[in-house]
Parts: structure tokens; sequence; C-alpha cells
């Protein structure tokens, strides 16, 4: 039975490496999977595997402790090679058809208060180099929910300080205009007032951030900058420099922005994408109805 396993596994990888095109951790974590479910069920050929075995296995599985997201990854696993066979026609039905993937939820992202936010800023070291180009980092970030590497290429000619919007080329190559308010603008006018003392070089010069040998930054940098300014400002939450996206989202819809607005400044392809957004604590939710509702 094994020898059959195996060479069915082996037939798996390379219809999803070549037919599926699957990048190869893909291929390593589907047949991975697929091999915890053939070592359960070494005695047992694949033609007469059927659902209440399946589901055993998973039963198993997760009386070990495995986390919802690999379980999910599992059913997926199983479900994709029974398809495999059913395709070889080494099977007449696929078993894992009505297998039932977990409810793996959906992770809500680690967000600053407003408080927080000032704290950070006000972390900055102003009198060192630098000090004027990170805090402008952190207005752009926060001011205008850019992604890390939307910041590391933002150019200066796509700057329209006078209309109130910065161009931004985005995830696909996809363009899209971005308000920028006046606290940001006035961090990156103080930064390259500072910039203009130092040199640059010729072809980056029209890159907006840059770091002191006239480089742009890399997001290594930008990364370890927002955790060590967080240390210093005594937050102990868990951020990155995307924190600051998800926090002009959710800070925007604790506003009452429109949830098409908060899409189109974030460069999101679905609606779907911001709709994590429209999480909102209690409190908030509460102080809404005290501050609307003509019954409060």
């Amino acid at each position: 039975m094994a020898q059959q396993w195996d060479e069915l596994l082996g037939r798996y990888r390379q219809y999803l490496r070549l037919e599926r095109s699957l990048a190869s951790a893909t291929v390593e974590a589907y047949v991975g999977d697929v091999c915890k479910l053939a070592e359960h069920l070494r005695q047992v050929p694949p033609e007469e595997v059927d659902l209440p075995l399946l589901e055993d296995f998973l039963r198993e599985l997760r009386d070990t402790g495995i986390g919802l997201r690999t379980q999910a990854r599992l059913v997926s696993a199983i479900r994709s090679f029974f398809s495999f066979l059913v395709m070889e026609e080494t099977i007449a039905d696929n078993p894992a058809l009505l297998l039932e993937l977990p409810r793996t939820g959906r992770k809500l992202p680690e967000v600053l208060t407003v408080e927080e936010i000032e704290r950070i800023l006000d972390a900055v070291d102003l009198s060192r180099p630098g000090g004027h180009r990170d805090r402008a980092i952190l207005e752009v970030m926060y001011g205008c929910g850019l992604r890390v590497s939307e910041v590391t290429t933002l150019r200066i000619s796509n700057i329209f300080a006078g209309e109130g919007f910065v161009r931004i080329l985005g995830k696909g190559s996809k363009e899209r205009l971005v308000p920028i308010h006046r606290r940001a603008l006035r961090a990156i006018e103080l930064y390259l007032t500072d910039r203009r003392q130092q040199e640059t070089l010729p072809q980056h010069s029209d890159i907006l951030f840059l770091n002191l040998r006239g480089h742009p930054l890399s997001r290594v940098y930008i990364f370890q900058m927002v955790k060590d300014l967080a240390r210093k400002a005594g937050i102990q939450k868990n951020i990155s420099p995307h924190t600051f996206r998800h926090s002009f989202a959710t800070h925007l819809m604790e506003g009452g922005a429109d949830l098409r607005a908060i899409q189109q400044m974030l460069g999101h392809e679905s609606i779907q994408t911001t709709e994590i957004y429209t999480h909102l604590d209690k409190e908030y939710l509460r102080s809404t109805l005290l501050d609307h509702h003509p019954r409060a």
C-alpha cells in the first residue's frame, strides 16, 4: 500500500509543479500535507478512502492542538489531491468534497491609537542627522496610509503640495492619487531643508527619502526605525510600518469616512479587503448612538 501512495504522491507533485505551475514552497506544502494522510492511512488503498476516514484523520490532528489555519490548509491539500486522482481516473469520486473547512476567522490587524501615534512621533530626535526625515516618514505613512514600499519609492515630483495630493505607484504598477495633509507636507518641507545640505546622488535626486549617503532608504531601515521608536515611546504592541497604514484606515472609518473612499486611498483591488476596517470597538459604537440617535 505504501508503494502505491508514494507513486501517486510523486505524480501529484509533478502535476502541481508542471501543470499547475505552483511555486516550489507551495508544492512541497501540499505534498507534505498529503504525506501526513498517507502515513495515517498506510494500510488503506487510495480508492478505498472515504469521508469518515478523512474526518477521523483530521479529528486526530485537531487533538494534537494544530492551528485552524493549518487545518484549513490540510483540507485544501486533501481536496486537491483527490481531485487529481479523479482527473487521473484512479478513483471515481472525490471523498474529500464534503470535508468542512474550519472557521479560521479573520485576524484583525494591530492598530495604534491617536495618542500612541503622537508618542511615537514625539520620540523622534529631531536634533540628530536624519531626525526630520524619520519624522516625515511617519507623518506620510500615517497621513496617507502608504505601504512601506510606496514610501521608499515616493518621488518629489509626485508631491503636489498646492493641490494637497501625492501620486503613488502601488502594487501592479497601478497609480493612484492620495490626499496629503498639511502636517505631513510641513514635515517633508523641514526634511528637504536638511537634505539640501547633504550630498545627493544625481540618479536618486527625485527620490524623496534618502539615507545620509544619498541612496534610497531600505525597507529594513524603516522597519527597524519604527520598532526602535515604539520601544522608546513605551508602546508594548507588536507593530511595524504597516501598523500606520492600518491605523490610518481605522481612524478614517471611526471618523465616518466612506468605505469606497478608503478603498481608493489604500489602493485595494477589492472592497472586501477594505472591509476588515469596519471593526469598531463597542465603546465607539455606543458613543455614536448616544451622540446621534434621537432617543439617546
